[in-house]
């Protein structure tokens, strides 16, 4: 059976569908030595170049797909590389002998929390589309109370330059002094979205962190700079949160690892 290019691609964990069909656009991929085109279908037997180097596919069509979260601290950026030479979250990730991390979403340099990341690009790519409307639930510490004109108007839509933007949901969280905490829900990750949706409001933010994206929610028994890999529960109600099929358990899953730790304990975080 094929299957579109870009998809498989994505799957395998090369980029994400998008990136992908940019490469195709370039000219970089070829197939049985032909330049490729966004409507060229892939079967097993097809051999595949990148950038002139043949592709060494997984020794399955259909490769595991594996999930990370990461509790990113401030400080780091989600790109691989950086020019002004700062830590990036890669630093830290398990090197992988085929395919590569996938970061669902991105957090800004000075924000803190969760983030996914996977070898699925298929996965990554719905997880981020905006018609999938995944929740993005995040921790807001803010100077002051906000009055309720403010919160209404949050919530019903505020215009911002690339268009209109709102939270679904606002949740007072309490907080000390003049330093004050709010929960708030959206349903899209366009960029600095949080940050600029109070900030149009004249509301400053001191502090931001990612708790939950979808299904999944940052774990505090995972310390900031480590990550855990999902168990296949929660892989694939993730999955499920954006229409893809589950995936039965491997032998060597951390779930079935976690089944025969003295005490029942689930594999620890690791750096």
């Amino acid at each position: 059976m094929s299957e579109r290019l870009q998809k498989v691609l994505a799957r395998w964990g090369l980029g994400s569908r998008r990136e992908i069909e940019g490469w195709i656009r370039e000219g970089r991929i070829r197939v049985n030595g032909k330049p490729a085109e966004l409507g060229t279908c892939l079967d097993e037997s097809d051999r595949v170049e990148i950038d002139g180097k043949p592709l060494r596919r997984p020794r399955l069509f259909r490769p595991r797909c594996r999930v990370l979260l990461y509790h990113k601290p401030v400080g780091e950026v989600c790109t691989r590389k950086d020019p002004e030479g700062r830590p990036t979250v890669f630093d830290r990730l398990p090197v992988l002998k085929t395919g590569r991390w996938i970061n669902v979403g991105r957090l800004d340099v000075n924000t803190a929390g969760l983030l996914l990341l996977t070898t699925d690009g298929e996965l990554a790519n719905r997880l981020m589309h905006p018609s999938s409307e995944i929740e993005r639930e995040y921790a807001v510490r803010v100077f002051g109370e906000v009055p309720p004109e403010i919160i209404e108007r949050l919530q019903k839509g505020v215009e911002l330059e690339d268009g209109t933007a709102r939270f679904t949901s606002i949740r007072d969280a309490g907080g000390q002094g003049m330093n004050h905490w709010y929960h708030v829900v959206l349903k899209e990750g366009r960029n600095r979205e949080v940050r600029r949706l109070w900030e149009s409001q004249g509301i400053p933010v001191s502090r931001l962190i990612r708790v939950r994206y979808g299904p999944i929610e940052l774990d505090r028994a995972i310390r900031p700079g480590r990550w855990e890999e999902l168990d296949d529960a929660s892989l694939n109600r993730l999955r499920a949160a954006v229409g893809l099929a589950p995936q039965k358990p491997a032998r060597n899953s951390p779930a079935r690892r976690a089944k025969y730790r003295p005490g029942g304990r689930r594999p620890r975080a690791r750096r």
